[in-house]
């Protein structure tokens, strides 16, 4: 009896789950009362300290929480990097709740959690968030660190030299990354509302775009979220100045911003991330929280699904063992640093619905090529199935090193559908023996 009424008074805790604003210790609170209330499909752990020593909780849900499953794709929501943009970190609570408390009687949350693996961290800059006394619509101090750094600007750039002094939240996250096989992942702000995709920064010419190779997956993406938003696809904005036709933007177009942290999950991390701008006000009241959740509950599921578009699998050796490090690109969409598969031989590439040739490259050996017909498989919870499997291959692929600053501009014509002259060639081979050398 003590026991059930235990059970009971957990699960009572972590529903009870007000529209308000969570301080720190309230939100660590909130997390554990959540994973002792539902431990089997839960699991919470800190990636790591902000500058003031504050722990950067991650909540993972799915049927396996607490480790990879091969064929299960990893997905992310990372809010309130900037500590003033508030709206995200609670957003995020209610989808926790939302999430535990459907798995098993929704059926459709019960076949996501079964085959996604969802990572949430509800505040990724928690002392700015703290620091930020006055609420208020528009810019504060709160925003940057306890450092005085804007966190996205303090990655690595994937098209000039930076150098920023990277800051332990950015870290935290690029280990987090590193460490994982995210797949996709969106970035929650606030200031406005639009669905914004890479790339962010551009060298050379670019005429108001910069188109990364994934160009139409990333308006599916953009346009996944805003069209499930409540308000967001009407695109207009928050002021008369600023229109977002469909509610999405390249980034870039919007404005040129470098060190930003959708850029670095895509170009290092084989992640998909996009940049949610969420409110029009930075810190709205708290009593318009429970609109925003209304606002952006279906979206935010959504999106999550789309975590299983286009094609995965595993490449292995003669032996059947897994090869790490191999090369899994679409042709025609080549990344400067190419896509691999991690430790297990997976690769998961998201592509829309179509006809691709997928290429698996192991360095030193022929490359196989396989022709695939995706379907839209978000539906089935999957993603295409195709391995590959190296004949004469039974040693493992060393990791080729990537270029420290990889320069997208140099492929442009490779995703620009023009005829390759000498010069692109010269050109593209240059960068392949930077990236082997």
């Amino acid at each position: 009896v003590i026991r059930v009424v235990g059970i009971l008074c957990l699960i009572s805790v972590a529903a009870a789950l007000d529209f308000k604003y969570h301080h720190a210790e309230e939100l660590e609170a909130y997390l554990k009362s959540v994973h002792a209330a539902y431990p089997s499909l839960t699991h919470l752990h800190s990636i790591g300290r902000s500058v003031e020593g504050r722990n950067l909780w991650v909540l993972v849900l799915g049927r396996f929480p607490t480790h990879h499953k091969i064929g299960i794709p990893e997905f992310k929501y990372v809010a309130n990097m900037h500590g003033d943009e508030t709206v995200g970190r609670e957003i995020l609570l209610h989808l926790i709740d939302f999430l535990v408390t459907s798995y098993g009687r929704d059926p459709v949350i019960t076949r996501l959690l079964n085959n996604t693996r969802v990572h949430i961290m509800p505040t990724m800059n928690p002392d700015g968030f703290e620091a930020t006394k006055v609420p208020d619509c528009y810019y504060s101090r709160g925003r940057y660190n306890k450092n005085g750094e804007d966190l996205n600007r303090n990655f690595p750039d994937a098209f000039e030299s930076n150098n920023a002094s990277i800051q332990p939240e950015t870290r935290a996250v690029m280990n987090w990354i590193k460490n994982e096989t995210f797949v996709l992942s969106a970035n929650l702000h606030g200031g406005a509302l639009v669905a914004s995709y890479t790339f962010d920064n551009v060298t050379g010419s670019s005429k108001g775009y910069s188109r990364s190779p994934d160009d139409d997956v990333f308006i599916h993406l953009a346009k996944t979220y805003s069209f499930n938003h409540a308000s967001m696809y009407k695109g207009t904005g928050c002021d008369n100045r600023q229109t977002f036709p469909e509610g999405i933007t390249n980034g870039y177009s919007w404005y040129q911003l470098e060190g930003g942290m959708q850029d670095y999950n895509y170009v290092w991390g084989q992640c998909f991330e996009i940049t949610l701008e969420l409110s029009c006000c930075k810190y709205p009241p708290a009593d318009q929280l429970e609109k925003f959740w209304r606002d952006n509950k279906v979206a935010l599921i959504e999106y999550i699904k789309q975590v299983h578009l286009g094609v995965k699998g595993q490449v292995t050796d003669k032996n059947g063992d897994p090869i790490p490090n191999a090369i899994v690109e679409a042709k025609g969409r080549p990344h400067v640093c190419p896509y691999r598969t991690n430790q297990l031989g997976e690769y998961f590439l998201l592509l829309l619905p179509g006809t691709y040739v997928i290429n698996a490259t192991v360095p030193g050996f022929k490359s196989l090529l396989k022709t695939v017909e995706i379907p839209d498989t978000t539906g089935n919870f999957s993603a295409l199935k195709q391995d590959f499997s190296f004949p004469e291959v039974s040693v493992r692929s060393r990791a080729a090193s990537c270029p420290k600053i990889p320069l997208y501009q140099e492929l442009e014509w490779a995703s620009a559908a023009v005829k390759p002259t000498l010069h692109h060639i010269l050109v593209l081979m240059t960068v392949l023996l930077v990236i082997f050398q």
